[in-house]
């Protein structure tokens, strides 16, 4: 597993950890019931805190991509072919939104818009 934390980012370290290592998940890095490392090693290996990456690890069992059996450890939990459809549902709308500000700056039309997201559909077939 790879993790590169960024001191400049302006991002929380443990939502650094979080998507991180929810991205792999979801990208097929991690396999279904790989183990991750445990909470103390990640966080000598980072030099951070274990609350640190306990909170990232929280946050992924939480949503369902990773699980914790007593004594053994985290692993990644199996995919949740729902769970990644809202994920990918989420990205889709993020990067629409970012096309709708982008259309605006550029004056184009709802239509011409629309006649631009038709043609690259049709490429793409």
């Amino acid at each position: 597993m790879n993790l590169c934390i960024d001191n400049k980012s302006g991002i929380p370290i443990y939502d650094q950890i979080y998507t991180q290592i929810k991205n792999q998940i979801i990208s097929g890095d991690l396999q279904e019931d790989t183990m991750l490392p445990s909470i103390r090693n990640l966080a000598k290996d980072l030099r951070i805190s274990v609350i640190t990456t306990k909170r990232a690890y929280d946050e992924l069992e939480r949503e369902g991509f990773i699980y914790t059996l007593p004594a053994k450890g985290c692993f990644v939990a199996p995919k949740n072919t729902e769970l990644l459809r809202e994920e990918n549902l989420k990205k889709m709308e993020d990067y629409m939104q970012k096309i709708i500000h982008l259309a605006a700056s550029c004056n184009l039309t709802n239509d011409e818009l629309i006649e631009m997201f038709r043609i690259n559909l049709e490429e793409s077939i």
